[in-house]
């Protein structure tokens, strides 16, 4: 009777024992005998979790609303390697050889880095494709591993680098650093980036929480630029760097009405694949965004606006041109140093680009009444772009009691804009006389909840700086400049109207000591259909060289936008009657 109880409870402490012996040795395995290759396993679980990236994606809209990746993330592999383990053995070069001949690796560094005895774990190359890893797998080398990786690739290459961006190290973490991927930021950055951190030693460390307050706010963006706009946008203004050697040309393309932007560039421009291999880190900054320039002759339209406006002139209205004007001892003539004659009217101001036609303008409104007009297109406030750095336009001559700084403002000089800052005010005079919000960036599609549509202020909630009237009439104005004065009416296009003014002005000195006879900032722009339009295009080339107007060296590259958007977008024609008659 007892001797069963004895033998069952015998077996049972022999199962207990066995256990404890299988349990031991195991232990001793994996802390003796293996403890260097799961250590190294272990560190790597950390060393790869930490250097795991993730990011949320930027997008281009095309024209049928297809989004096309602008920024991403891509897929690969890192050879790594144990050197505790791989400075044990003796054909270290063998493997060198082996593994060179599916992936080159520079040998002095492999066996550097193969050579370290005391460290776990040590990379040899990064960004490998698949079939690159599994060859190396297959070679089951002890010592020589691969892990999955993300990085960030911009497909369109140089495509709206400038506009989108790059990003680099804040500290020791990627995160925006130019355009919209710093601006975006709080977006497109992800804060579980650790995914293979070991799950038992996330909760023993307290590493991160289990899942991010700020979770909620990651998302895509997706921009209204239009990638074929901006593919050919960037090709015209490449044109005229080249060919006029200009230090930098630059452009934008937005819808007057709405402040959507289809195509925003400048050249030079940069690959932010590659940003390493820049000389110097201001190529990646947005000058169309964060520098200021004096923008000549077409602020006359502006000027030639509050005119109308005011009520202190009309088209019609005519002036005695003396050539040169001196106010508060200083001189200023039209760009040929010359008188044009008398009985002068408006029109003529605008067709010849007559300084003095835009002083007289400026002195008929009123300086502080002029000033006051100017300032409300919005000149000394930034507009609100969705890009990092907008600059302040500089514009303290507008604001004095004396004769000659409004006189100087009315033709462009004097007063330094940000090309933006010069979009905005320009587009006023298209849409009906409101500020609009120049924007990139439409939608957001967030990881948790409902795609965002972001809306900006319609019409009837912005700023207006002119009546919807004088907004028609500088229209009408800006149209006969294509139809009769541009290149002697040219190039304006039979079916369609088109508004547009250029604009020429002396570059100044560095630090307030006038400006130089032979370097010249050039100036376009224009929007169509005059009276409905559709788009706006501003271009500037900054000091180009042995070529003297804006008219030689823009016109050409306005027109053939112009075109390109028409036939692009199959906007109808507005017109079927000739040009007006010459004023």
């Amino acid at each position: 009777m007892m001797r069963g109880p004895k033998n069952r409870l015998r077996l049972l402490s022999f199962f207990i024992v066995l256990f404890a012996l299988l349990l031991v040795s195991r232990l001793y395995i994996i802390q003796i005998v293996s403890r260097e290759k799961f250590e190294a396993k272990a560190e790597h679980q950390y060393i790869a979790g930490v250097n795991y990236f993730d990011r949320g994606s930027i997008y281009f809209t095309a024209m049928d609303g297809s989004l096309i990746p602008a920024a991403s993330l891509k897929f690969g592999f890192i050879l790594h390697i144990n050197p505790r383990i791989l400075s044990l053995r003796k054909d270290v070069a063998e493997i060198y050889e082996i593994v060179n001949a599916i992936t080159p690796i520079n040998k002095e560094e492999f066996l550097i880095k193969a050579g370290k005895y005391d460290d776990p774990y040590e990379e040899l190359a990064k960004h490998l494709t698949i079939e690159i890893a599994e060859k190396i797998r297959a070679l089951k080398i002890s010592g020589l591993s691969m892990s999955q990786e993300k990085w960030r690739i911009y497909p369109g290459d140089t495509m709206a680098a400038h506009t989108i961006g790059l990003i680099g190290y804040s500290g020791n973490e990627l995160a925006g650093r130019y355009g919209l991927e710093r601006f975006y930021e709080s977006v497109l950055k992800r804060s579980r980036d650790s995914v293979f951190v070991n799950f038992f030693a996330e909760i023993f460390s307290n590493i991160k929480k289990a899942v991010s307050q700020d979770e909620s706010l990651e998302g895509d963006i997706i921009t209204s630029i239009e990638p074929s706009v901006e593919a050919f946008l960037e090709s015209e203004l490449e044109k005229v760097t080249d060919k006029y050697n200009s230090d930098f040309t630059g452009g934008v393309v937005i819808n007057p009405k709405t402040g959507e932007i289809f195509a925003m560039a400048l050249t030079p421009t940069f690959d932010p694949n590659s940003p390493q291999n820049e000389n110097n880190s201001t190529i990646f900054s947005n000058r169309l965004v964060e520098d200021r320039y004096e923008m000549g002759s077409i602020v006359k339209a502006l000027t030639l606006s509050v005119g109308l406006d005011s009520g202190a002139i009309t088209a019609k209205s005519t002036y005695n041109d003396p050539g040169c004007i001196t106010l508060n001892t200083r001189t200023f003539c039209n760009y040929d140093g010359k008188s044009h004659g008398s009985g002068l009217s408006m029109q003529i101001v605008l067709n010849k680009s007559l300084n003095t036609g835009a002083a007289f303008v400026a002195s008929r409104v009123g300086n502080s009444k002029f000033n006051n007009a100017m300032l409300a297109f919005g000149l000394d406030n930034i507009t609100g772009i969705d890009l990092p750095n907008e600059g302040k336009s500089l514009v303290s001559n507008l604001k004095t009691n004396r004769d000659l700084e409004p006189a100087q403002a009315s033709f462009g000089q004097g007063i330094a804009l940000t090309p933006i800052t010069t979009v905005r005010a320009l587009s006023a005079l298209a849409n009906g006389g409101t500020l609009i919000t120049p924007h990139l960036v439409k939608e957001i599609k967030y990881k948790l909840g409902p795609t965002k549509t972001i809306v900006y202020p319609g019409e009837e909630g912005r700023e207006r700086a002119l009546s919807p009237e004088t907004s028609t009439e500088i229209s009408r104005m800006l149209t006969e400049v294509v139809d009769r004065s541009l290149r002697e009416g040219r190039v304006r296009l039979e079916n369609y109207s088109i508004a547009a003014k250029t604009g020429t002005a002396q570059i100044a000195k560095p630090g307030g000591g006038g400006y130089y006879d032979d370097r010249y900032l050039h100036s376009f722009f224009g929007y169509f259909p005059s009276y409905e339009p559709k788009f706006l295009v501003f271009l500037y080339t900054y000091y180009p060289k042995n070529v003297h107007y804006a008219s030689e060296t823009l016109t050409d590259t306005f027109i053939n936008m112009t075109k390109f958007l028409i036939n692009y977008y199959n906007i109808p024609p507005d017109r079927e009657t000739p040009p007006p008659s010459r004023s």
